[in-house]
């Protein structure tokens, strides 16, 4: 699974800053309580061909109450959730007391402990990191967040001493379908689980200490083969439960890496918030395909499901055509459209499909829509051929294609996926200039 590096630290150490540039990420999740501002962040990040989910924990603010007992709460967690902590600090503060708190956690686990030390434009590195050896974790590694001054040589270090972990993996093709339940803690996912298993595999409970790891079903329903992935990710009562709901999103984003095809599960009875869709954006993101299932259908009158219908539009629009599905995991309402919906998206997900037809469909989508000018001067797309499965890739030749807006691959993205119906999958156009590469094999 993609490594998870944790950012830990003080606030205004630039962690936020820090998350932004790893995870390439929109506007930062916030969620609003009595007195503070907490952010809830967890993301997808990759340098070259490794990835990571990053997470940040926040929150370890002396003005909270008893600084101490929120530090060996937050960090723990961070330890054990964690495959890399990023320890911030801050260079133009120095050393703080609250440092060396966090470190000395820090220095009790098994994940590995980076010090960063950020704010530190301008000045030489070895200067900048001077004064925090004092926390014995290794040598501390100079950036700039704000900048990007040191990062990219922090992320090779990082993911370097990860090894083979962070390196960059398609699930493999076995021909079982893998399907994942993903989404934010609470919304049904163990219980719909057990509905489709057909036993009580899953333990579903909101008590303090319940399971958050994966669990993997090998099932067959009608005759199909399949291996559900499960994502307990149950919020614990304690001061740190949003930085705990942050790990289980990062789990059910891990179990998401290794599938075919993620429900991504949304409550009925609850707001599409910023956390859902930021969790369907990395789905998205990620390659996956991908069937929205809004559970707790039936506790709804109908001008609270229209509402919901018009939240789906609003806050979703971005998905490639998914499916949405109105269940009730716990009555069992609608679960016999589930296994078929998700097999069409897998199907669409593995999807090959031959070079003449592509051909054909691009000539079809440049008649319509013609590429942009580019400095005055035709762009002509020339030539497409499929180069991968989950997702479905298609590389597209021409005069000056590396220039090919964003805009336009969506609209020839979304053109493949009406024209080969696809269900909930991404397809990735990747543009390179030059003519039909497999011109000269043709005499």
């Amino acid at each position: 699974m993609l490594p998870v590096l944790a950012l830990v630290g003080r606030p205004n150490v630039g962690k936020s800053t820090l998350f932004n540039r790893l995870t390439r990420s929109r506007d930062a999740i916030v969620d609003d309580q009595p007195g503070v501002t907490r952010d809830r962040l967890y993301g997808h990040g990759k340098i070259g061909r490794k990835g990571f989910l990053a997470v940040d924990t926040g929150g370890l603010d002396a003005e909270q109450g008893p600084f101490g007992a929120i530090i060996r709460e937050q960090v723990a967690l961070a330890l054990e959730e964690a495959q890399a902590v990023l320890f911030i600090v801050d260079a133009d503060d120095g050393l703080a007391p609250q440092d060396r708190d966090i470190g000395a956690q820090l220095r009790h686990g098994d994940a590995k402990v980076f010090v960063l030390v950020n704010k530190s434009e301008g000045v030489e590195p070895e200067l900048a990191a001077a004064e925090f050896q004092a926390l014995g974790l290794g040598e501390p590694l100079a950036i700039s967040a704000k900048r990007g001054d040191g990062v990219e040589e922090m992320l090779d270090t990082v993911l370097g001493a990860l090894g083979d972990e962070a390196a960059e993996r398609e699930p493999q093709d076995t021909g079982i379908p893998k399907i994942t339940l993903a989404g934010r803690p609470n919304v049904g996912k163990s219980t719909l689980a057990n509905k489709l298993a057909g036993a009580s595999r899953v333990l579903v409970s909101d008590v303090p200490g319940t399971t958050r790891d994966s669990v993997r079903m090998p099932l067959c329903i009608d005759g199909q083969d399949f291996i559900l992935i499960d994502t307990a990710g149950v919020r614990r009562k304690s001061r740190v439960d949003e930085t705990l709901e942050k790990f289980s999103v990062i789990k059910a984003l891990q179990a998401v890496e290794e599938a075919n095809v993620a429900l991504l599960m949304l409550d009925a009875t609850s707001e599409i918030g910023f956390q859902d869709a930021a969790i369907a954006g990395m789905i998205q993101d990620m390659g996956r395909s991908l069937v929205v299932v809004v559970n707790k259908w039936d506790r709804l009158e109908n001008r609270q499901r229209k509402k919901i219908k018009d939240e789906l539009e609003l806050k979703l629009p971005f998905l490639p055509n998914p499916e949405i599905l109105f269940i009730s995991a716990l009555h069992g309402s609608n679960l016999a459209d589930v296994l078929p919906a998700a097999m069409r998206a897998y199907k669409s997900a593995m999807i090959s499909i031959a070079t003449s037809s592509l051909n054909r469909t691009l000539e079809k989508a440049i008649q319509r829509t013609p590429p942009p000018m580019q400095n005055r001067r035709p762009m002509r797309l020339k030539f497409a051929h499929q180069a991968g499965k989950n997702p479905p890739i298609i590389i597209v030749h021409g005069n000056r294609a590396e220039k090919l807006p964003n805009t336009y691959r969506r609209y020839l993205a979304n053109f493949f996926a009406r024209t080969y119906r696809l269900a909930g999958t991404p397809i990735r156009i990747i543009p390179r200039s030059g003519d039909n590469p497999y011109k000269k094999r043709k005499s």
